[in-house]
């Protein structure tokens, strides 16, 4: 009897952590890569969550990084982190940072604590960036997107605990 009643409310319960709508919408049949959190100066920044496909983390695969604000930031803050990041991992030339930075003050919102935001990446397209679930715009440059997702997933990444969180069951699924 213990067990049925087990088993009856795992099965009420769903799944244990289920991907956002537009995230399914995005990857199809999407999984919970990995998570973490982002902190600095013993400050806690966002939480991260990264969402692959069946056929897991790879340059020729989407995927969706969700960040999770854990205090209010301005989108010029964002924008300019970004691109300091993009910076350190060797990502673009100083012409395209700087275009890039562009882009993104243009793209980001301000945020505060609990907003969500979450880019897409589509490899060889470019990115597609929500907010809370709503759909901010899309950016078709594909080394962009390369140099976006290189912020959090670029072995020169400033946030290896981070990364390896994030990519701890990457692999492909069979």
């Amino acid at each position: 009897m213990l067990r049925w009643c087990l088993c009856a409310l795992l099965l009420a319960s769903g799944p244990l952590h289920a991907a956002p709508d537009y995230v399914t919408q995005e990857l199809g049949n999407p999984r919970l890569s990995g998570q973490g959190t982002f902190t600095w100066f013993g400050l806690t920044i966002y939480s991260a969550e990264l969402w692959v496909g069946p056929q897991g983390y790879s340059a020729t695969a989407p995927l969706v990084l969700d960040l999770r604000y854990a205090r209010s930031l301005s989108g010029r803050k964002i924008a300019e982190a970004s691109v300091d990041q993009m910076e350190k991992t060797g990502a673009g030339s100083e012409a395209q940072r700087a275009a890039w930075l562009q882009k993104m003050k243009a793209i980001f919102p301000d945020v505060q604590e609990g907003s969500r935001l979450s880019g897409v990446f589509l490899p060889g397209q470019g990115m597609r960036f929500y907010r809370d679930g709503k759909e901010l715009a899309m950016v078709a440059d594909p080394a962009f997107a390369q140099a976006f997702v290189g912020i959090w997933l670029d072995p020169a990444t400033s946030a290896p605990k981070l990364r390896a969180a994030l990519l701890r069951d990457a692999a492909p699924r069979p």
